[in-house]
């Protein structure tokens, strides 16, 4: 079996680096019986919306196996468990406390404990209530006050037994796909819709942070955004200033108004009616401090000039994942140096997802099922060296959870596509362990052994 390697002098084999595995809520719970409907649930009713008609509502099953599925994360080896909380599995459309599906998510945390891993929390993972949806979702301001109320909820009942709680995952996500592309749940297309989203999503991370703090002092407190290097697709110097536009609207929108609570100067492309509406004292609600940043890195993007706006140019050049992305480890390396470089410095570095799908085959080998899954292997140690060289050059990673630990709901493409190092059958809920996640097993466990020895 292939063996994953790292320089011998390497931070990530310290004591103190947190290697985790990661999962969303709507992408593997299932029990959709037990929580109010998403805006994810009415976006796969509708048709031609997912490519393979699926949806998410027995999805992985975890909310049933968990305790099968927190067994199997043990045994890998690793430090930590990154999970996302379904807003609507804890409060009810009338504004009442789901007590059983917040019980869930409090033994989840406690087993999690008791077998020595910690909790990475992730309040928001894109599965909006669709009771707030009708009521305007992301464009409505007031979900940003209800997002408050919900993490007072989640963290008055898990404390400080969570490691670390993060307020959104990838708000571009949310509001860049959801709203501006129409690509993703609830599918509106409008570049105002995008830019109110994204401020309303931000205002509710900044409204909940002293919520988290007040009644979770010991954990870390942050937020989980994307990036990807933004790449000219010539010399042209439109296509140069089309790179750097996306740059600015993808990467810095986000972490730019975090940071310094101010949005970037995009030179007047944005158009007065596309702005989104910000009210006195928002930014500063928006820029207070962060523990933590998490980031997700998968590719890089290259874009060409359209107009004077930029479009992004497909890759087709292999390797390429089952996505249609480029594998281009060097990119992460590359946008986390640059973002250290542009604000001086970064908060502590959780690398919160990184992985990629391509074709998984079983062959049954004996009693045995086995997934050679070479080509994911092979890019979670190109990865790997690649936050190596981060942390080398100065960025601030602590910490670097594989996505994803199961196969699952991959959103907009179903299931037709595999993240996980743990192939699961949809059919019946078998888990079977890929030769990538051998391998990274194997890596966890002795980096274990080794620092055990060291404290001996």
């Amino acid at each position: 079996m292939k063996k994953i390697t790292l320089p011998k002098d390497s931070k990530l084999l310290s004591s103190d680096f947190v290697f985790g595995v990661a999962t969303s809520s709507f992408q593997i719970e299932g029990a959709a019986d037990r929580r109010e409907p998403s805006i994810w649930d009415t976006f796969c009713a509708q048709a031609g919306r997912i490519k393979d008609g699926s949806d998410g509502l027995v999805a992985c099953e975890h909310v049933d196996r968990w305790e099968e599925d927190v067994e199997l994360i043990a045994s890998l080896g690793v430090d930590a468990y990154r999970f996302s909380i379904a807003w609507g599995r804890v409060i009810n459309a009338d504004g009442s406390v789901n007590q059983a599906g917040l019980n869930f998510y409090v033994q989840l945390v406690k087993r999690l404990n008791e077998l020595g891993i910690t909790s990475h929390v992730t309040l928001y993972h894109w599965d909006l209530p669709q009771y707030l949806d009708d009521q305007g979702g992301w464009l409505n301001r007031n979900t940003a006050d209800k997002f408050a109320e919900y993490a007072e909820v989640v963290v008055k009942a898990l404390g400080n037994s969570a490691a670390s709680y993060a307020t959104l995952n990838e708000p571009f996500c949310s509001a860049y796909l959801s709203y501006e592309a129409g690509i993703h749940a609830p599918g509106h297309k409008s570049r105002k819709s995008g830019r109110q989203a994204a401020h309303n999503l931000l205002l509710a991370h900044g409204l909940a942070l002293p919520i988290l703090r007040k009644h979770a002092p010991k954990a870390e407190h942050g937020i989980v955004l994307n990036f990807s290097p933004c790449h000219a697709a010539s010399d042209r110097a439109e296509d140069q200033a089309a790179a750097l536009l996306a740059h600015k609207y993808h990467n810095l929108w986000y972490l730019q108004a975090i940071l310094t609570g101010s949005y970037p100067d995009l030179g007047g492309k944005l158009t007065a009616d596309e702005l989104p509406e910000v009210a006195a004292g928002d930014l500063e609600i928006i820029s207070q401090p962060i523990d933590f940043l998490g980031v997700n890195y998968y590719t890089r993007t290259v874009f060409k000039d359209k107009n004077g706006w930029f479009s992004d140019v497909p890759p087709t050049q292999p390797p390429l994942t089952t996505m249609g992305w480029e594998i281009y480890p060097e990119g992460l390396t590359e946008v986390l140096t640059d973002l250290q470089k542009t604000f001086g410095g970064l908060p502590k570095i959780y690398i919160t997802e990184n992985g990629a799908a391509f074709p998984d085959y079983i062959e049954q080998v004996g009693d045995d099922k086995q997934i050679h899954d070479v080509a994911r292997f092979d890019y979670y140690q190109k990865h790997l060296l690649a936050t190596h060289e981060c942390i080398r050059q100065g960025v601030p990673v602590a910490g670097y959870f594989a996505w994803s630990l199961l196969d699952n709901f991959e959103w907009a493409e179903g299931y037709t596509k595999r993240f996980g190092i743990v192939y699961v059958n949809f059919e019946t809920q078998e888990r079977t362990l890929k030769m990538s996640g051998q391998a990274l097993q194997q890596f966890w466990l002795e980096r274990s052994k080794q620092i055990e020895a060291l404290g001996a």
